[in-house]
């Protein structure tokens, strides 16, 4: 570990912070079920791996990480959420017959960063080997696992452009207590990732999402789209759209109308709690538009819907004849575009897709996705599908072809953990 005078006063303030909020936190509902958890890590069992997975997304990874896992001796393992939705996925993903019985294996809370409490957390785990997924970086946490003489891994790492400047503005102080290892899901990330930890050993790897990735040629029979949605017309589906592009989605929606009036289209706001501005936007431009939840039969015409129930996204892709993916119009880092593309739907997206550069550019070749330079060309590319729609099945198999190439991620993470185990342990 680099040593910096700064450091240790750093961490002293640190403390004072976290001692200030810890009353304020106690109250959080969210926290407050499992708050004696959070600063008291008494309850945190020894292991000889810690996998740390924030959230749900992150979750999703270690599942798919401990199932990769084919040890040839036993090992014991500690799997760490700061979510109560984390918990659940390990919970339920993780039951003994669904991964090797040589692994001893626990889930449990993540502590909060406070110094005193990670301090005694880390003591009480004592790893060989500490896995962090995506950008799972946190002071006190890395401070005490150098300490502790622990080597840091840092798994499936990606950094969106905002966090990219922040670390490298603060390089200085991160360089102190830098993981030993990077595997970056991108070349861009493992750039990124460089400019702030200069003498970390960094790689690529292929993103485990791939490895959950499947491609589905059915729809979804008794979902609520298909409840109201006449089979004999077309179907346009934008979403995940922003608030910043709201008026750009508006003018393509027009821009379609115009070209193909006879049609439905179903509008899915990124974020709930823009249902109701949009839904005044779109009264204002002319537009008549029918609120999801106040549909309870089959539509007898063409229609705008602007969908107000949250999670039927997935089955509604099934139905689509071409979908619009938002969070693209403008530089906002893009949305999930390869999940309608695995239904073998025509998807469109716009020009800014930063956050899903690990996809690979490759992905346009496919002939599933297109990428446009702006809202007007998105409208004619939408506007030839829906005029002359082309072969799905040719695009699922392009589709389940490509994901096939890219997937493996998980077991080269776990092939990285389970070396690095052997080789550190004590």
């Amino acid at each position: 570990m680099t040593k910096c005078a700064f450091i240790p006063n750093f961490f002293k303030f640190y403390n004072i912070l976290w001692g200030m909020a810890l009353p304020f936190l106690k109250r959080h509902p969210r926290l407050a079920p499992t708050f004696d958890k959070r600063v008291n890590p008494d309850h945190l069992q020894p292991a000889d791996i810690w996998i740390q997975a924030a959230s749900a997304g992150e979750a999703y990874l270690a599942v798919s990480i401990i199932k990769a896992f084919n040890p040839d001796r036993p090992v014991t393992m500690l799997l760490t959420t700061t979510t109560d939705q984390g918990m659940d996925i390990l919970a339920q993903a993780l039951s003994p017959k669904k991964f090797s019985p040589r692994i001893s294996l626990c889930v449990d809370i993540f502590p909060f960063d406070s110094p005193k409490t990670m301090n005694k957390a880390v003591r009480q785990v004592n790893p060989a080997v500490m896995v962090l997924l995506e950008t799972e970086l946190w002071p006190a946490h890395l401070y005490a696992l150098k300490r502790n003489h622990t080597e840091v891994l840092l798994i499936n790492g990606r950094l969106s452009q905002k966090s990219s400047r922040n670390y490298r503005l603060t390089k200085a102080f991160w360089r102190s207590f830098a993981p030993e290892r990077i595997l970056a899901i991108s070349a861009e990330d493992a750039k990124k990732f460089s400019q702030v930890f200069s003498h970390t050993r960094i790689e690529t790897m292929d993103n485990i999402k791939f490895d959950r990735m499947t491609v589905q040629n059915t729809t979804g029979k008794n979902s609520a789209i298909a409840a109201i949605i006449p089979r004999e017309l077309p179907l346009s589906i934008f979403a995940s759209f922003r608030r910043q592009e709201e008026n750009q989605i508006i003018d393509m929606i027009k821009g379609l109308l115009e070209k193909v009036p006879n049609q439905m289209i179903a509008l899915f706001p990124r974020h709930m709690h823009r249902i109701a501005p949009f839904l005044k936007k779109m009264n204002k431009n002319g537009l008549k538009v029918y609120k999801g939840s106040q549909i309870s039969s089959v539509m007898t015409g063409p229609a705008i819907i602007l969908w107000d129930k949250f999670g039927d996204l997935h089955q509604a892709y099934s139905h689509a004849d071409v979908v619009f993916v938002g969070g693209s119009l403008t530089p906002l880092g893009g949305q999930n575009f390869m999940e309608p593309a695995g239904f073998g739907i025509p998807t469109i997206i716009g020009p800014h897709w930063q956050d899903f550069a690990w996809v690979g550019k490759d992905i346009f070749n496919t002939g599933a996705v297109t990428r446009c330079k702006n809202r007007h060309h998105a409208v004619k590319i939408m506007c030839s599908h829906l005029l002359k729609p082309k072969n799905r099945q040719t695009r699922i198999d392009a589709v389940n072809h490509y994901i096939l190439q890219k997937q493996g991620g998980a077991q080269t993470a776990a092939d990285t953990i389970w070396t690095s185990w052997v080789t550190n342990k004590p």
